[in-house]
């Protein structure tokens, strides 16, 4: 596999790396319809952990079976396959080298009380994903929460170990918790600092939410308004998040969130590939629709990243 100019100039941004980390991301870069692009569109399936089984697959029975989301990453030409340990267990072997996969290491559940605070659990290790094969390891934190300094510190370590072991990292850097309201947690100010946060923590991929106009922060406010920030569109406010992952040089994905209307989810990644985003990390949106749906779905995605629609 040749690294294209393209992925060859992501990869130089990475300057403190070892040469393994560097060889996983190029894998996912490389990979299915969008490889060699420098833009990716990764499958997430770890909603049956975050919000229970029927909620997640019954909208679509087939999804309850771990099989079927390893298939639909490789016939859709997706970068990646992303799922808690027990998902990627159930079809490693079936699956084994047919699509780059990623380790979601920690996860919540729907069950605990709302006065347990937003943490996450760690399920997983760094072993577990190189006998897997992994590319890499995916961990969220909860920036805004009481937890997050805790959450911090655990990636902090299993980055460092991933790092050792040739493994890139992911972090899905979601703002929520006792620090900020419903609106904050996809405020722009909100979902930059996120980024940014991911970024010194050493993420080789950052996965946030797309932003609303909203200023949470009220110091924030003041430097958004006297500086003219942009942030009158989505493709503004991606753009600004780009900024804030290291004025571009670390790779971006953009959350799909729940179901929703098809035009919705071509107009997001429309603004996500005119704001200088790498790309879409999309699960109940494409998984929750039928085979033959996603499928039509993912593969228009795939058009509007290359610019053809």
């Amino acid at each position: 596999m040749r690294a294209t100019r393209t992925v060859q100039k992501i990869l130089a941004n990475y300057e403190g790396e070892a040469p393994g980390v560097k060889a996983n991301l190029c894998r996912m870069l490389m990979e299915g319809r969008l490889g060699g692009t420098g833009k990716m569109i990764i499958l997430p399936v770890d909603q049956g952990f975050e919000h229970g089984p029927a909620r997640s697959f019954a909208p679509n029975p087939a999804a309850y079976d771990p099989h079927y989301h390893y298939q639909l990453a490789i016939d859709a030409g997706l970068n990646a396959y992303a799922a808690p340990l027990g998902m990627l267990e159930a079809g490693a072997d079936s699956f084994a080298g047919q699509i780059p996969t990623i380790l979601k290491m920690n996860s919540a559940n729907s069950l605990m009380s709302a006065t347990a605070g937003k943490d996450q659990a760690i399920t997983a290790s760094v072993d577990d994903a190189l006998r897997l094969g992994c590319a890499a390891i995916g961990f969220t934190v909860y920036p805004g929460s009481d937890s997050a300094l805790g959450m911090f510190e655990e990636i902090s370590a299993l980055r460092e170990e991933a790092a050792a072991k040739g493994v890139a990292t992911v972090v899905w850097s979601y703002p929520r918790g006792e620090a900020l309201s419903k609106d904050g947690e996809t405020a722009i100010d909100v979902a930059a600092y996120a980024a940014q946060i991911a970024a010194l923590l050493g993420a080789h991929i950052i996965k946030i939410k797309l932003s609303t106009d909203h200023l949470e922060q009220a110091e924030a406010k003041k430097v958004y308004e006297a500086q003219r920030i942009d942030i009158s569109s989505q493709a503004r406010r991606v753009a600004h998040c780009m900024q804030a992952a290291f004025n571009g040089r670390r790779i971006v994905v953009f959350s799909g969130g729940a179901k929703k209307g098809e035009e919705s989810v071509f107009d997001d990644a429309r603004a996500i590939r005119d704001g200088g985003g790498n790309g879409s990390i999309i699960g109940r949106n494409s998984f929750q629709r039928s085979r033959e749906d996603a499928l039509a779905m993912l593969g228009k995605l795939v058009d509007i990243y290359k610019g053809k629609a």
